[in-house]
Formats: structure tokens, sequence, C-alpha cells
């Protein structure tokens, strides 16, 4: 019989400690894994249909193949494994600010990581998102001023609800004109959001892309009983 709670791992970090749990959901009768940042909840693999969707949908409004994608913020990696699994798929940089969730993957304590670590198209980097995104250098250590086809982010809880201040003027039209250098002509920005569409945000990214639109993500909750809805923001650089 399963353990009804169980600390993986607990970690200090610049931003508030983190931990990797592992608890029996009584109710439905399952393993839940989960992160938690202080005493708040990052990510749980009960709920990870919007995570994936941010990479299918992401990669579906990409033209060509062998695609050069950005995943920002690793966690339990259900981003970063539904882009290794499109065809069209090149090359994956995946950039997490804590050092603790890269080791959680690459020592295998978290279940899709062998899958990412052992795929040669993944590279794990450990950095600031929004620093990179600021930066001219970009997201690849070994390639100052590399584009992308995509670039797919999940860090924050919302472009409203965020982590910690690093990203707040990351979501502002300067913010994401920083952002749209480091996409190839034509290369889609994605942005998943724990809330339901925000038309202001959506304006505030056509301020800067050639196209932006929202795609709703439906699913069912099981704790809850009833459909919850979630958010992928796209965009599109001309």
């Amino acid at each position: 019989m399963s353990r009804l709670f169980e600390e993986l791992d607990y970690r200090p970090t610049p931003i508030g400690a983190i931990s990797l749990r592992r608890r029996r959901e009584a109710r439905l009768g399952v393993d839940v894994l989960e992160i938690k940042l202080g005493e708040e909840h990052l990510m749980s693999d009960l709920f990870t249909a919007s995570e994936i969707a941010l990479a299918d949908v992401g990669i579906a409004a990409c033209e060509g193949e062998g695609l050069d994608v950005v995943v920002g913020g690793l966690g339990l990696g259900y981003t970063a494994k539904a882009v290794l699994d499109q065809s069209r798929t090149g090359s994956l940089t995946v950039v997490e600010y804590l050092e603790a969730v890269i080791d959680w993957h690459r020592s295998g304590l978290l279940p899709l990581g062998p899958e990412l670590t052992g795929d040669s198209r993944c590279r794990l980097v450990q950095g600031d998102f929004f620093a990179l995104a600021r930066g001219v250098e970009g997201f690849d250590p070994d390639g100052a001023g590399r584009q992308f086809d995509a670039i797919l982010l999940d860090i924050d809880h919302s472009p409203d609800a965020l982590l910690d201040e690093r990203s707040e003027s990351f979501y502002q039209p300067e913010g994401l004109t920083l952002l749209a250098r480091h996409l190839k002509p034509g290369g889609v920005f994605g942005l998943w959001s724990d809330d339901r569409e925000d038309p202001a945000f959506v304006a505030r990214l056509a301020e800067v892309f050639a196209q932006a639109w929202a795609e709703p993500v439906t699913f069912h909750n099981p704790l809850q009983d009833r459909p919850f809805t979630q958010t992928v923001y796209l965009a599109r650089k001309a």
C-alpha cells in the first residue's frame, strides 16, 4: 500500500524552499506527485492536460520541420516531453531556474527524467528564463543570439499571478518585444496560464506580434468532479 505522504526532497532556493512530495489522494485512490515552493503549490501530476496542450498547440502553430524549441520552466517535465513527442521537433532547450528541479530529472527521481535526459535532442539549461529573454545572447549557452521556431513558457500561474518579482516586466509590451528578438521570422510564442483568457493580455501580445490569440484548455477536475478551464496564449512573429 502507498504511503499517505512522503517528502522526496527539500531544498532552499533564492526564491524560497522547494519540495518534491508524493502523497496519497484517498478520494481518487491514486498517488500524486507534486512540487511546492514554500506553501504554494507549483504543479501536480494530477492535472497535466494544459501543460501538454502548451506543447501541442504551440508546435502545431509552427511551420516546417526540424523545429528548434525553447521551453521555459521544466517542472515535472510534461511540456518538455510533449515537445519531444512531436516528430517535427529538431532540438529542445529547457531553461529551468531551480537547480533542484534539474537534479530530480537527471537522477531519475522524477518519472519523466530518463526520457528527457536520454533524448539527444533535449538539453536542460539552468538559468533565469526572464533574464535570458531580456538579454542579447538568449537561451543557448553555446550560441549567442540563436533564434528559435517556438518559445513555450510555463513558469508563472498567469500573466498577473507571478511566482516572484523577477518576471513582472516580462508580460508588458517592452518585455515581450525583447523576447520576440529570440524568435525566427514566423516563430511562435506560447504561454500557459492557470486562469481563463484575459483579453487585455491578448491585446498586449497583439501590440508586439503579427498575430495573437488564446486557446482554452478544458479538462475534467476529478477533485471537484466538474470541468475546469485554463488557457494557452499564442502569438506569431511577423
